[in-house]
């Protein structure tokens, strides 16, 4: 994760950099021991930052020793930074980039292996961030399941009725020989599903396609479902190989002993169980909502599923404030089994606090 984290600050990777700025600090005590870090950044295209009633920077990847002082110089250098920006509040823990990951503080599930892409934070770093004066501003869950437990029976009934009812609908999973095309369906989908919700920026198409080259060395195509309605692509679901069971036996870099490690080590990963998979995100275009495509599309990728020998799945970043979405995680037997919190900062204290909006 080292390197991907150095990616995030790099102008070259990270095309939040094209009208967005981000700076790093590290916190030494008296003896000159690092006992801190942050970052402070600003997406100028981002609804947060573009917001007049409120524009919001972010502040993320912070870690820090369990004393609130050095926390505040760190948590102060951030809104100082924003403040000389036009900002009037901060959100964090987040990332410099999308939402699926290094996004929030962890406060519950202090036990499990962390989630890809996640950090995983002591106890304290909750108490860190309220001391500061943070508020809650939204909950983020990561929800477990067995990939073979059985779908409620009304999965296969709606699947049944659907069939017949719905011809100009189709299913299928993703082609890894196939990325442009991979790139401009998700790209699709993704922006009606989901742009523009609760500051969720749109993603144009050369993003779409940087993020496929990143996911293809690691992609299981199977894992990667699209629905299609007269061949537009109306639905996805997409979800990863859990990759912390990969790179835990790798170590933080993939130089080139690294990359060899890591091809080792996936190959022992797809013939070994338990075989963990993780849920990256899921959508789907509002015209088509409320027509049991979601429900059939999963019913089609818990076969392929199963068949892949996958046996646990981890759905991630499933927020509060999406309850359409926890209803479809618990109707699927899923249960909450890590909780991360994301918190704002106002930085006019006497200005009422508002947390995030509901998705109707």
């Amino acid at each position: 994760m080292t390197d991907e984290i150095a990616a995030v600050f790099d102008p070259a990777k990270n095309l939040n950099f094209a009208n967005g700025e981000a700076i790093r600090w590290v916190l030494t005590n008296d003896a000159g021991t690092v006992i801190g870090r942050v970052a402070a950044f600003l997406n100028r295209d981002a609804p947060a930052v573009a917001d007049a009633d409120l524009p919001t920077g972010g502040l993320g990847f912070f870690e820090c020793i369990n004393d609130q002082a050095a926390a505040n110089a760190l948590f102060e250098a951030g809104r100082q930074w924003l403040v000389a920006r036009g900002m009037q509040a901060m959100d964090g823990p987040i990332n410099f980039g999308e939402r699926d990951r290094f996004w929030g503080v962890l406060v519950d599930g202090f036990e499990l292996e962390p989630t890809y892409g996640m950090f995983w934070h002591p106890p304290y770093y909750q108490q860190l961030f309220e001391g500061y004066g943070f508020q809650l501003y939204f909950k983020q869950y990561t929800c477990a399941r067995r990939v073979a437990t059985p779908l409620h029976p009304s999965f296969a009934k709606r699947a049944e009725a659907f069939a017949a009812d719905q011809p100009a609908y189709r299913f299928a999973h993703a082609l890894k020989r196939e990325p442009e095309r991979m790139a401009q369906d998700f790209h699709h989908v993704y922006n009606l599903a989901w742009a523009n919700h609760s500051g969720v920026p749109p993603m144009n198409l050369d993003k779409a396609r940087q993020l496929v080259k990143q996911m293809r060395p690691v992609l299981d195509e199977q894992l990667l479902w699209f629905a299609y309605h007269e061949n537009e692509p109306v639905a996805f679901f997409l979800s990863l190989p859990e990759l912390n069971q990969i790179l835990k036996h790798v170590g933080p870099r993939l130089d080139l002993m690294g990359k060899l490690r890591f091809l080792w080590e996936k190959w022992r990963y797809q013939r070994r169980q338990p075989k963990k998979m993780f849920g990256v995100i899921y959508g789907v275009v509002p015209a088509h909502q409320g027509k049991n495509v979601d429900a059939v599309m999963m019913v089609h990728a818990q076969k392929a599923l199963i068949e892949a020998g996958y046996t646990d799945i981890e759905v991630n970043w499933i927020g509060d404030f999406n309850p359409r979405m926890l209803v479809t995680t618990r109707s699927i037997g899923a249960k909450i089994c890590k909780t991360h919190v994301t918190y704002r900062k106002l930085f006019d204290e006497s200005r009422p606090f508002e947390r995030c909006p509901l998705i109707r």
